[in-house]
């Protein structure tokens, strides 16, 4: 279990597009979608012991802030060639057995996750209504086997400042997890021969 941490990418940043399959659907989510919303995108995966830690919370969360107005969108990255449990049949399934309320979208070039500097699962974004980066960072102090309960008090704190007009949280902590499952040849700062 790979422990990698976020990159941390520069606050006010813009959010890349995307527009990416949506595998439980057939339909394509893009970016523009959310205009006008805060948005929160999460890499996430079906198999890292870290999302998997943390997935039931996620999703109650996830679900508690759509309601409010935040959309929330899902990126799975990795090489589902050398890691079949993230294709997108079993992301199909993940969505119906957490489950999900959001789109969990699949991102087969890493084109997307590269945009976004993303580094590990979970890494998550949070933007405001400009999608201009308010949050990046962990979701709580919990990770596996060390005990902490899982609570999204990180998440909640920044998603509730952002809600209530208030500046960035100051204090942002790297987000830790599994390394995105990168193809060979594609991983970032690679640029071949």
């Amino acid at each position: 279990m790979a422990r990698t941490p976020s990159t941390m990418l520069a606050l006010g940043t813009s959010a890349p597009g995307f527009s990416l399959p949506e595998p439980a659907t057939g339909k394509t989510v893009a970016l523009k979608d959310f205009q006008g919303q805060p948005l929160l995108v999460a890499f996430i995966c079906n198999h890292c012991p870290y999302v998997l830690h943390i997935q039931t919370v996620f999703a109650g969360m996830a679900a508690e802030y759509q309601a409010k107005g935040v959309a929330v969108v899902a990126i799975n990255a990795n090489d589902v060639a050398n890691y079949p449990d993230d294709s997108p049949e079993k992301m199909r399934q993940q969505v119906k057995d957490v489950p999900y309320t959001f789109p969990y979208l699949f991102d087969e070039t890493q084109q997307v996750a590269k945009a976004y500097q993303a580094a590990c699962t979970p890494d998550f974004f949070l933007f405001d209504a400009n999608h201009l980066l308010y949050y990046r960072g962990q979701f709580d102090d919990a990770r596996p086997r060390n005990d902490v309960p899982v609570t999204g008090k990180d998440m909640r704190d920044a998603v509730d400042s952002l809600l209530a007009g208030m500046a960035a949280p100051e204090n942002q902590v790297a987000s830790l997890g599994c390394n995105i499952k990168w193809k060979a040849g594609n991983e970032p700062g690679y640029f071949g021969r």
